[in-house]
């Protein structure tokens, strides 16, 4: 009887053991590879999208319930307003405007679920909204943060937040302040 116990403890230590390690749930490599993949064209075509200024191009990628926070704070409700919202910055500040997209990280979660973090490089633009700065003369750098989910096969974006990049302060005068 106390070998049973013994087996069983092994037994239960091991499965613990490997259920908290970092490869339990990790879809295989080949799938991983995939995503990987399918969510690197997802922000390329994105970024052609807004090239374009194309808003309905831009927000095809959203849950039709997604939430998306603008750079000034703002938050749209859902696809539609997604892409409202961007049919109109399209046509005033950032007409004509080109992005450059860096991924700077994947990061793949259980349950089909990824956070995607990218690095944007803005140009060309008409004028930004209040209370948001140019990071260089010319240039807006912002960070965006997607909450992606595969769903039937296809990732969609649950949930994103941009944030600016604020200019790097002066520097101080020579001499310092008294």
């Amino acid at each position: 009887m106390i070998r049973a116990r013994v087996s069983f403890a092994t037994l239960a230590a091991v499965l613990l053991t490997f259920a908290l390690s970092p490869l339990a749930g990790a879809a295989p490599a080949g799938a991983r590879a995939q995503d990987e993949a399918a969510l690197r064209k997802l922000v390329a075509e994105q970024t052609e999208a807004w090239n374009r200024q194309d808003a309905a191009a831009w927000s095809k990628d959203f849950a039709e319930d997604a939430e998306f926070i603008n750079i000034v704070g703002t938050i749209f409700v859902g696809r539609p307003e997604i892409e409202k919202r961007h049919a109109f910055v399209f046509s005033t500040a950032f007409k004509g405007s080109r992005s450059e997209v860096t991924v700077r990280k994947l990061l793949f979660l259980e349950g089909g679920v990824a956070v995607v973090d990218t690095e944007h490089r803005v140009t060309g633009y008409a004028g930004l909204p209040p209370g948001v700065q140019a990071t260089e003369p010319g240039v807006l750098r912002t960070q965006m943060r997607y909450v992606v989910k595969k769903t039937r096969g296809q990732w969609r974006i649950v949930a994103g937040q941009n944030t600016d990049v604020k200019p790097a302060p002066a520097p101080a005068p020579a001499g310092g302040s008294r």
